[in-house]
């Protein structure tokens, strides 16, 4: 084995051992925040930490390297999901949808696990029928974050569980969403953190975060592997050339010289840290874009 995957399969150990570590069996949760003492600093940690917490572990159960790291995968998810029905976030809801996508991609025949993805797709099909209309195609009245992952949970889910009208809805919302992305020079534009977009109101042009261009990524590339249409590879390959300075300020997110990314694009200039959430969000977009070809699709649609 080379040094680099040897060295990738002892960091994820170390982090499937940590998700065991921060699972607390009595309330079926996992906790967040870990001090410098080596203590909890809660008894619970947040809705959406749980959910992001299943999407990993779900997409562990299938694709992890080490085949031990698999099972053990598996396990964890299973303990930390039914939980999941009580939550009221729909962020929480559609983070763990992805999970339960590859997840039943390993085991398809878990009922438990159908059950509760059937109902959190449900949850969200009802919310964007409840508040969609021809001018906000949207499941809230408000635009915040990791938006795009909304419509791409549903996406998912009309693909496992066979249902055109979670397919259709998804599409529909991620359309309407890319519309809202996209400047009027043709760049990717993503809602901004301050202040976000309110239904009626202003659109907030910044802070632009890495979280919207990578979930957009990964949007975008499942509406075209599910769909067929390639105008999804036109959208895949802007919101991620926002990382690399086709963006409101022309100023790259990427770090060349660190390998890292930075954290957002401020009204003047880029944000100087590099934090974990943004590296790792634009390494995941980076491997999404390689291993789909997109930018060889989209070059050769054009032609």
């Amino acid at each position: 084995m080379a040094v680099e995957a040897r060295r990738l399969d002892e960091l994820a150990s170390r982090y499937l051992a940590f998700l065991k570590l921060a699972f607390h069996e009595d309330t079926g949760r996992f906790r967040n925040f870990f001090g410098y003492e080596r203590e909890w600093l809660e008894e619970v940690g947040s809705e959406d930490s749980h959910g992001r917490t299943l999407w990993a572990l779900g997409t562990a159960t299938m694709y992890a390297a080490e085949e031990g790291h698999r099972p053990a995968a598996r396990g964890l998810f299973e303990q930390a999901l039914p939980v999941v029905e009580e939550f009221w976030s729909p962020r929480a809801w559609a983070f763990t949808l992805v999970g339960i996508f590859h997840y039943l991609r390993v085991v398809p025949d878990n009922e438990a696990v159908r059950h509760t993805g059937r109902a959190l797709a449900e949850r969200l099909l009802k919310m964007h029928k409840g508040v969609a209309s021809d001018d906000w195609m949207w499941f809230e009245n408000s635009l915040t974050y990791a938006n795009a992952k909304l419509p791409h949970a549903l996406i998912l889910a009309g693909s496992v569980f066979d249902n055109d009208e979670f397919t259709e809805a998804g599409l529909e919302a991620l359309e309407w969403l890319m519309r809202v992305q996209t400047a009027a020079e043709g760049y990717f534009e993503p809602v901004g953190n301050d202040g976000f977009y309110e239904r009626g109101g202003e659109k907030a042009s910044f802070d632009q975060q890495p979280i919207e261009a990578y979930t957009s990524v990964a949007a975008c590339l499942d509406a075209y592997r599910f769909s067929g249409d390639r105008e999804w590879l036109s959208g895949a390959r802007a919101a991620f050339e926002w990382f690399l300075g086709k963006n409101s300020l022309g100023t790259p997110l990427y770090d060349a010289g660190t390998g890292g990314c930075r954290d957002g694009l401020h009204e003047d200039r880029a944000n100087e840290n590099e934090g974990a959430e943004s590296t790792l969000v634009w390494l995941i977009s980076l491997l999404l874009i390689r291993f789909s070809g997109t930018f060889a699709l989209a070059t050769e649609e054009k032609q």
